[in-house]
């Protein structure tokens, strides 16, 4: 990719970025910082960043090039990993001559500064320094801090649950000691000036009212009708729950919610010609989706929760933040990191969570083994996406339900087949147009404008635009 057309000709990068020769090696230190801090990147030193000619290396001599070598080691603490190549070029002035080329590795679990303690990130094509929020948040995401160490100055041992102390105690066999010394034991109570304090994870594990103190450390179920989620007019939300707890009271909450909005079917066995009850997802599955989102979440994102959206053809779970540290979603199956390892811990005693990859592993042979599509990870925006598709049996056991709940048995029955597919479809997708149902029937326009005709005139559907207009579209009346 990095062509020396590349270097010379195309924009800079979250990825790249060039120097001219006349800068300061002590000046390399925060785009170095940017890019450790960010997924890495290559400098490239001896193109003039404004006029883009190349100038080379040679002029500077061999003492300047060292210096811009050893920069990463020199200018920024603690070192990052990176590697350095030079490449032949022929200068502007048309001679033969050099480029550097510094590729700076990512920092996967430490903060890169520059020796004056600034902290550089690379966003776009710009090196922005970190400050406040922003800097402890890149720590945060770089587990140079833990916020669920940090103390929470507002709550008191008093704010706590005093059953689930107790439950933890028990579990821990530690029924004869006192709170305030399990609590201290395990880190949750740490003193500062003399003072105790409770630390974030101590109240997000055992506090009485954890609204009180963080509103964000909820569970969000929403259940879409459709397969689409709808807004304004078209708004399709059928079902909508906040589950807000402290931790260790939030999953088993969520699992039995969740479990209440699922669907089981009957289906015959062909090896055992008997009948058995099949349910919409496995239920390892899904709950580990939950108890993951709880225990590797980014508590410190303000504003931010856990939302499990279920829609009819499968079920979203998404948390706050990245995926923790060195966890990709290429490598989750394999790849073991917490984010909150006091939270973790507390959950594995409980009997809730699993080693990460472990738990993430048998999600995947548990779908295989109901013949579902395979987990799907992603990582929109600041979140971790979990989503579990459902089969075709429930889709339509799902879809017919509902058309028939609209249209009234009576006149269900009245419908075809056809017509009864095309309720179906616009209802878990919205707006459609004739192309969509004809390429989803398998039949003609002109059937599919016939039974459209037929179900306006019963009220079921609804036209928007002229009737000459390829993109008009049908939607089920509301």
């Amino acid at each position: 990719m990095l062509t020396l057309d590349y270097m010379q000709h195309e924009p800079e990068n979250k990825y790249f970025d060039r120097k001219s020769v006349k800068i300061r090696p002590a000046d390399l230190g925060r785009h170095i910082s940017a890019f450790a801090n960010a997924d890495g990147g290559t400098i490239v030193i001896g193109i003039d960043d404004k006029s883009r000619k190349i100038e080379g290396l040679n002029s500077v001599g061999d003492e300047k090039i060292n210096e811009f070598i050893n920069s990463p080691k020199n200018c920024c603490r603690p070192m990052p990993k990176y590697m350095y190549e030079f490449v032949d070029v022929k200068s502007s002035a048309g001679e033969e001559d050099r480029l550097l080329l510094l590729h700076i590795s990512e920092s996967v679990d430490q903060v890169i500064r520059t020796i004056n303690d600034e902290t550089w990130l690379r966003i776009g094509d710009r090196s922005v320094e970190m400050l406040g929020e922003n800097l402890i948040n890149l720590e945060y995401a770089k587990s140079a801090r833990h916020y669920e160490d940090e103390i929470n100055t507002d709550a008191r041992i008093e704010d706590l649950d005093k059953d689930l102390l107790e439950m933890y105690k028990r579990s821990i066999d530690a029924d004869e000691v006192s709170n305030e010394q399990m609590l201290r034991a395990r880190g949750f109570l740490k003193s500062r000036d003399g003072i105790d304090y409770l630390t974030n994870a101590a109240v997000l594990l055992f506090a009485k009212n954890i609204y009180q103190f963080y509103p964000n450390c909820r569970i969000r179920f929403i259940r879409y009708d459709g397969n689409y989620a709808g807004v304004g007019h078209d708004i399709n939300i059928i079902r909508d729950k906040n589950i807000e707890l402290p931790l260790l009271r939030i999953i088993d909450e969520a699992k039995d919610f969740i479990a209440s909005q699922l669907r089981e079917f009957t289906l015959l066995d062909a090896n055992s010609g008997k009948f058995k009850i099949v349910p919409e997802y496995p239920e390892f599955a899904w709950q580990e989706g939950i108890v993951n989102a709880v225990a590797h979440r980014e508590y410190a994102l303000v504003g931010s929760y856990i939302k499990v959206s279920m829609y009819d053809d499968r079920l979203e779970i998404e948390s706050p933040g990245k995926l923790p540290n060195i966890v990709t979603v290429d490598n989750i199956k394999d790849t073991r990191y917490s984010r909150n390892p006091r939270i973790s811990r507390v959950l594995t005693e409980f009997g809730w969570v699993r080693e990460l990859n472990e738990g993430v592993k048998r999600i995947y042979s548990d779908m295989e083994r109901f013949f579902l599509d395979p987990p799907v990870y992603s990582e929109p925006e600041q979140t971790v996406r979990l989503v579990l598709k459902n089969n075709i049996v429930m889709r339509t056991l799902r879809q017919n339900d509902r058309v028939e709940e609209f249209v009234g048995a009576k006149l269900w029955d009245q419908l075809d087949n056809l017509e009864h597919t095309i309720l179906s479809y616009m209802i878990g997708r919205g707006a459609v147009k004739s192309v969509d149902l004809k390429n989803h029937t398998g039949k003609s326009v002109a059937t599919i404008m016939k039974r459209l005709n037929h179900l306006i005139e019963e009220g079921l559907v609804v036209a928007n635009g002229n009737k000459y207009d390829p993109n008009r579209t049908y939607k089920v009346a509301q």
